[in-house]
C-alpha cells in the first residue's frame, strides 16, 4: 500500500514527485518520463524562471536530471483505470493492481478524442487492456485500435488468442506480424453496440465484430475514474487541485488552461501538500 500514486509526467508531474520524495512520502510514479513528448518538442520556452530562452529539449533533460538526482523511480505502466475503494485507490495497469491512499492525476490533455460510442461501451466490448481482457475473444473476432507502435506486443498477443483481428494503426513503420491480422489503414469514427459492441465503422466501411481493443497512452478523465466530475474535457478542482473524490487531486493541462510549464509545476507542488494534509487526516 503507498501513501501516494502519482499518473503522468511533464513538469506537473515532476513536481509531485520531487515533493513526495522531500517529504519522505512513500509513492509510486507512473510515467514512461520524466517529461512529456509535448516539452521536449517546444522550440522555445521563455517564461519558465530562471530558465530564460530553453528549449523543449533542454527543459525536458532538466526535469530527468532533477528526478535522477533524488534517486525517484518511475513505474513505466499505463494506469487504465482508477477506482475508489473507501479509505483507498486501486488502480489498474495491465494485470497488476496497485493501492494507494491518495491518487494526484497529472494526465494531460488527450490530444485524440474518444471515439463516438467508445466511452459508452467501455466494459461491454471496449477495453482498454489486451492482457486483461483478451482471452474472453478468444476464437471471436476483434478489432485493434492503437495510436502507437510500442503496443505491437499487446497487437501480436490478442491476434494470438482471437480468430480474425481488424487492426487499425495510427503510427508509422507499423510491423504486425500475424496471419490472421488484417490491416485497416482508417481510423475508427464510432463504435456500434446498444447492450454491447457489434461492429466497428470507419471511413469507408464497416467491421461485425464481437469486441474492440484501444491501445493508446491518454485517456479522457472520465473513462478513467468514474464519478470524476469534468467540464469541457478538463477535471474539475479547487484551489487545493482537490476534486469531487476524496483523496483525489489533479493538476497541469488536465485541470484546464493556460497550458503552461510553470502553472503546471506550480499546480503538481500544491497537489502534493493537499494530498498529505489529505493523509495526516
Amino acid at each position: 500500500m503507498y501513501d501516494l500514486a502519482i499518473i503522468g509526467g511533464g513538469p506537473a508531474g515532476v513536481s509531485a514527485a520531487i515533493n513526495a520524495k522531500i517529504l519522505n512520502k512513500k509513492f509510486v510514479w507512473f510515467t514512461s518520463g520524466a517529461s512529456s513528448k509535448k516539452v521536449a518538442r517546444a522550440e522555445l520556452i521563455k517564461n519558465y524562471p530562471a530558465l530564460p530562452d530553453i528549449s523543449g529539449e533542454g527543459l525536458a533533460n532538466a526535469l530527468k536530471e532533477h528526478t535522477e538526482s533524488l534517486g525517484i523511480d518511475m513505474t513505466e505502466e499505463i494506469i487504465t483505470g482508477v477506482y475508489p475503494a473507501g479509505d483507498k485507490f486501486s488502480l489498474l495497469a495491465g494485470s497488476n493492481v496497485y493501492e494507494a491512499k491518495a491518487v494526484i492525476l497529472c494526465i494531460g490533455v488527450e490530444v485524440q478524442k474518444p471515439v463516438d460510442g467508445e466511452e459508452r461501451l467501455l466494459g461491454r466490448g471496449v477495453s482498454y487492456c489486451a492482457t486483461c481482457d483478451g482471452l474472453l475473444y478468444r476464437g471471436k473476432k476483434i478489432a485493434v485500435y492503437c495510436t502507437d507502435k510500442r503496443y505491437e506486443s499487446e497487437i501480436e498477443f490478442l491476434c494470438s488468442v482471437a480468430e480474425k483481428a481488424y487492426v487499425m494503426p495510427l503510427y508509422k513503420g507499423y510491423d504486425i506480424k500475424a496471419k490472421n491480422a488484417e490491416i485497416i489503414l482508417k481510423s475508427p469514427v464510432k463504435f456500434v453496440g446498444d447492450e454491447r459492441l457489434t461492429a466497428v465503422e470507419y471511413s469507408g466501411g464497416k467491421i461485425e465484430v464481437d469486441g474492440v481493443f484501444v491501445l493508446k497512452s491518454a485517456f479522457s478523465p472520465a473513462t478513467l475514474v468514474h464519478g470524476l466530475k469534468v467540464e469541457d474535457g478538463h477535471i474539475l478542482v479547487n484551489r487545493k487541485m482537490e476534486t469531487n473524490i476524496n483523496g483525489l487531486f489533479a493538476a497541469g493541462d488536465c485541470t484546464g488552461r493556460p497550458y503552461q510549464y510553470i502553472k503546471a509545476a506550480g499546480e503538481g507542488n500544491v497537489a502534493v501538500h493537499s494530498a498529505i494534509e489529505y493523509l495526516s487526516r
